[in-house]
């Protein structure tokens, strides 16, 4: 006599089929996200090192100078310099999905249940993350090198680099997935050292010629560069600064998401 045995499967229940909480975002992610992009040697040099180095080069020479309400120049520098860190870092965290596109992880990831918001929300928070680095490292260095500004300076020049780098981090994501894989790094380095230059960041907009500093007042880098330095100068706050700041974040914030749903549904 033969024994046959018959196995059924049961049939899934709605819990099981239920998408997993918040898309599938998860601290669990994020963390290995964050480690993932903190091996790259190249992008913790022009993060960490090289605004570090700037100050070192051009702030410390400008110790003795100081701004019109008493605060040192070298405060104006550092901060300056801190918004560049973190434009560098969000940016370029931003970027890496042109990478990941590139590999073919975009395919791989619809087949998990990761929702796609929970993607980007992922890039987006590992970007800030590395801005918020970059921001802590350039005071850092700015403050074991003598400079000296009020408690409330340090602050809320700090918070508002490390949060107005927001629109870095969705100007990364918009060219990530605008731009080839192997062009994005080379195509970004350049345009956010002229971003840097023409936003008031590496110089002051009052000596450059009258064109250049109404052509300021519409680059990306000029109402995050003029909000963080307002605490320091005494100046308030610029509405005209967060509106750019407000305006730029919405245009590649939703270009991003554009580009991002037109990529998903080619694969």
């Amino acid at each position: 006599m033969t024994l046959t045995s018959s196995t059924t499967t049961a049939p899934r229940s709605a819990a099981d089929r239920r998408p997993p909480a918040l898309g599938g975002f998860s601290a669990a992610v994020l963390g290995i996200e964050i480690r993932r992009v903190l091996r790259n040697r190249r992008t913790l040099v022009f993060i960490l090192i090289m605004p570090a180095v700037f100050f070192l080069l051009f702030g410390l020479p400008q110790r003795d100078q100081y701004l019109d309400n008493g605060n040192p120049v070298t405060g104006w520098i550092m901060i300056s310099l801190a918004v560049y860190a973190a434009m560098v870092a969000t940016t370029s965290a931003g970027a890496a999905v042109a990478t990941e596109r590139a590999l073919g992880w975009s395919r791989q990831l619809r087949l998990t249940p990761l929702r796609p918001a929970a993607y980007v929300a992922t890039k987006v928070a590992t970007a800030m993350v590395l801005g918020l680095l970059g921001v802590l490292v350039e005071f850092a260095v700015g403050a074991v090198s003598g400079v000296r500004v009020p408690a409330h300076v340090w602050l809320e020049s700090g918070l508002t680099a490390w949060l107005g780098s927001l629109v870095f981090a969705a100007l990364g994501l918009f060219v990530g997935y605008l731009a080839p894989a192997e062009n994005v790094m080379q195509f970004m380095g350049p345009l956010l050292a002229i971003l840097a230059m023409l936003g008031g960041l590496f110089v002051p907009l009052d000596v450059l010629p009258h064109a250049m500093q109404q052509i300021a007042k519409f680059t990306p880098v000029y109402g995050v560069g003029q909000l963080a330095r307002a605490p320091l100068a005494g100046t308030g706050l610029d509405w005209a600064a967060l509106g750019n700041v407000v305006g730029w974040t919405a245009f590649f914030g939703l270009a991003a998401a554009r580009l991002f749903r037109r990529d998903t549904t080619r694969v």
